[in-house]
């Protein structure tokens, strides 16, 4: 019965434990089973205010998950890739009555303590582009904490990426 129980929780744990969030989203018009080949907007790549090592691990992530699914770089790509970021500073408030503080609450009267927070979420986006058409066909979108000092950074952003990526190509509806 412990086995059954630790089965089950084992998952809930992982997904419990991920600081990442993710989403996609895409064209329902679109055959993606046509793109093959990919190459990046460098000009919009060029213009993302993140380093150039981030970008490197980014670009170098890309790389290793479209290669697993059968996709090649290209002079003449089927598809086009860019990738933007976004930092948003998340305040985090929270109001425990049982805390080393003596405050007044509309309930009763009684310790208190107030925690207030906050955390810098980074956002990455990464949009394929149809090659021919120009338009925006797919968009990935991951979020999680900002870490300037993270040990295995490389393994981190490789995490989001791929995480990202998981939803491509897209699963036909039947």
């Amino acid at each position: 019965m412990k086995k059954w129980i630790l089965l089950l929780a084992a998952p809930l744990l992982i997904v419990g434990c991920s600081s990442i969030a993710v989403f996609s989203d895409f064209d329902s018009a679109v055959d993606f089973s046509q793109y093959i080949t990919y190459a990046y907007l460098k000009k919009d790549i060029d213009a993302v205010s993140i380093s150039d090592l981030d970008k490197r691990r980014i670009l170098r992530s890309i790389d290793a998950n479209l290669d697993t699914k059968g996709l090649s770089k290209s002079e003449s790509p089927d598809l086009l890739i860019r990738i933007s970021t976004q930092a948003k500073e998340r305040v985090y408030y929270n109001n425990n009555y049982w805390g080393w503080n003596w405050g007044w609450n509309p309930w009763f009267m009684g310790p208190s303590f107030q925690n207030i927070s906050t955390r810098t979420e980074g956002i990455l986006y990464i949009d394929l582009i149809d090659g021919k058409t120009k338009q925006l066909v797919w968009q990935g979108r991951g979020r999680g904490p900002l870490l300037e000092m993270t040990p295995k950074r490389d393994e981190r952003i490789h995490t989001l990426v791929t995480e990202i990526l998981s939803a491509y190509p897209p699963e036909k509806d039947n």
